[in-house]
């Protein structure tokens, strides 16, 4: 039985040839030291995204314009970056390109770096609630200022007809113009990726709560000590 490979965000994708389609890609990352179970479901991922991807430009049109998230160069400059950080999101993009599509510009680098040391400053917590306060605002001011930038891009370069593939985080929060018609590539792989995650993180949870009883009994045992031997 052949597998099926996901569900598209808007139906009949053939019926919208004349309007700027956007694919919507969600990125999904992995490293050398994960557990296997994990790198297994992202290939698995990335194998359903390709062909997804490739069975909605077959019936709304080929992609023309590739964005992807945290890339401020275009062409060869920007497949670079992505290189760097992203292997599955590059090879699909590289293919792309080599196919005449244009891998745009989508950040302004400033813009980026901002952010991101607004999210650093957000993740080591803080003893003061004014501080935490004000951080959090200018955070928010400025991903309003980067999401209306990146936006700004597609709407920029996106033409009349044309479809364009965005590699992006979930839950990016982009507010995308009226007239592109947004499919949001979500093969099945996704669904157990995040089912698999969960299941991780309850077992993760379940085993500090052991650990920390095992810890108040080891802690009240007046047993002789065992000397550790080299």
């Amino acid at each position: 039985m052949s597998e099926t490979l996901g569900r598209v965000e808007r139906p009949a994708a053939d019926l919208f040839h004349s309007r700027r389609k956007l694919f919507l890609v969600f990125l999904v990352f992995t490293h050398d030291s994960a557990p296997q179970e994990y790198q297994q479901r992202c290939d698995r991922y990335w194998r359903q995204v390709c062909e997804q991807l490739t069975n909605l430009e077959s019936k709304a049109g080929t992609a023309t314009h590739i964005y992807h998230e945290s890339v401020y160069e275009k062409g060869d400059a920007g497949l670079a970056l992505i290189e760097k950080t992203h292997r599955f999101s590059h090879n699909l993009a590289k293919e792309r390109c080599a196919n005449g599509a244009i891998l745009e510009a989508m950040e302004d680098r400033d813009l980026a770096a901002e952010l991101t040391d607004w999210e650093r400053f957000m993740l080591m917590g803080f003893a003061s609630s004014k501080v935490r306060e004000l951080v959090g605002d200018l955070y928010t001011q400025a991903l309003k200022r980067h999401n209306e930038h990146v936006v700004s891009q597609i709407d920029a370069t996106l033409g009349s007809g044309e479809a364009g593939i965005l590699f992006i985080r979930e839950g990016h929060g982009l507010q995308f113009p009226q007239d592109i018609e947004v499919f949001s590539v979500v093969p099945p792989a996704l669904d157990e990726l995040h089912r698999w995650l969960r299941d991780q993180s309850r077992q993760d949870h379940k085993g500090e709560e052991v650990d920390h009883k095992t810890g108040e009994a080891s802690g009240s045992d007046d047993g002789p000590e065992v000397e550790e031997v080299e």
